[in-house]
């Protein structure tokens, strides 16, 4: 990549889009436009794209004509997952002074290392993004943190230590987060706010843990020492062996196929656009219910759409990615971010079971499912003090998690 200088950016009404899944070789895939009535961004195809390349999402068929935004202040279809977080746009404001904060500015400010294969480039000739430098290391967690710190009381920062602060790393979220190189892989790194009272990286890593003994992939994290407890490292599920994978939020999925946000609709998504062979998508189905399960029973009510993605295999089919983001949301709502049953969004197992036939399973076998779920979450106590979360964490926790709306359920359905 030839990285561009951003002071040297000019807003205007096109940037470029490219596809990364060989970095070394990007290919261009179309104009991206200002769609002004939306305040967003619509696609074009190139023609090349359009001979040998493939949609985006289903809301991006490869045909010649322009692609706009349903919604208003987001991209059309794909795209809208290549913007930055709100961390992201946080970050742009603060230490960029866009001369223009529209998305289609927002998109190139992300830079190259943003979430999946898309990027965003100032030439339909070549890829030039913006560079960020090289990515920090474990041993400069303390100095991100510091710089956090700084961000968040509005305070500048060094022109030289802007690269430890990236901008576009995530699908979502309003966290403290940076990116890392570690041993050669990366990896993402969240931080507490100030104003949290817990220990909330190492809830995550416990709870991620604890996810995986309910028959869950989950992202691989580490726990990272810093001044202030913990920040947690977790690996990217979009990089690999020097590539990149085409990510698709379930937000993106689930509009551009004409489905509500829910989770029998992203199950019946897998069936239709998930990976056949050998039956994954049928396992990733049921596994899909677990972690809708297994959410409800830890209380976590902030699994929204984009804590929910699809990455593109060879096949051009799609598998669910390892799970992220998981862990106690501590506000006892008493419903999830998507609907999970003929009850709604309503945080009941009896909700669950309503329409396991959505997800490819008998009653009977649901249940087993929700069984196990159940008695992995009943030891959350004595999980949580092994992995090194503070006991008045725990208590904290407790109030929501062990409280009779969700302690019942679990005893019940065991």
């Amino acid at each position: 990549m030839t990285a561009f200088d951003i002071k040297n950016y000019q807003p205007g009404d096109s940037l470029y889009l490219w596809w990364l899944g060989r970095p070394e070789r990007p290919l261009f895939v179309g104009e991206l436009r200002m769609a002004r009535q939306t305040k967003g961004v619509s696609l074009l195809y190139g023609d090349a794209w359009l001979q040998s390349g493939f949609a985006l999402s289903e809301d991006l068929p490869l045909v010649k004509c322009e692609f706009f935004p349903v919604d208003k202040e987001t991209a059309a279809g794909a795209v809208d997952d290549a913007r930055p977080d709100r961390w992201g746009e946080r970050v742009i404001r603060l230490l960029d002074k866009p001369a223009r904060l529209a998305v289609l500015d927002f998109l190139f400010y992300a830079g190259d290392e943003r979430f999946g294969a898309l990027g965003v480039s100032v030439s339909p000739d070549q890829y030039l993004a913006r560079g960020m430098g090289p990515l920090p290391l474990l041993a400069d967690a303390q100095e991100i943190e510091r710089l956090i710190g700084q961000i968040l009381a509005g305070e500048p920062i060094d022109e030289h230590q802007r690269r430890l602060i990236a901008p576009g790393a995530t699908l979502g979220g309003a966290r403290p987060k940076a990116l890392l190189n570690v041993d050669g892989q990366a990896w993402l790194l969240k931080f507490n706010e100030p104003f949290e009272s817990i220990d909330t990286p190492m809830v995550e890593h416990a709870t991620m843990t604890l996810a995986e003994q309910a028959g869950i992939r989950v992202a691989g994290t580490m726990p990272v020492k810093v001044r202030q407890g913990h920040a947690l490292a977790i690996k990217r599920f979009d990089r690999g062996q020097g590539l990149r994978r085409h990510a698709l939020s379930a937000n993106v999925a689930l509009k551009a196929a004409g489905q509500a946000l829910a989770y029998p609709e992203l199950a019946q998504w897998l069936r239709r656009r998930g990976v056949a062979s050998g039956g994954l998508n049928r396992e990733q189905m049921k596994e899909l219910f677990r972690r809708m399960v297994f959410n409800i029973l830890i209380d976590n009510t902030d699994d929204h759409e984009k804590n929910h993605v699809l990455l593109m295999a060879d096949s051009g089919e799609y598998e669910l990615s390892p799970a992220f983001d998981v862990l106690p949301s501590g506000q006892a709502l008493g419903y999830q971010q998507m609907r999970v049953g003929s009850s709604g969004a309503d945080s009941t197992l009896a909700n669950a079971l309503s329409e396991c036939d959505q997800f490819g399973m008998k009653k009977t076998e649901a249940t087993d499912q929700m069984k196990k779920v159940c008695a992995v979450v009943a030891d959350w106590k004595a999980h949580f003090a092994r992995t090194g979360v503070l006991a008045n964490d725990i208590d904290s926790l407790a109030g929501q998690i062990d409280r009779p709306f969700l302690r019942d359920q679990r005893r019940d359905w065991r």
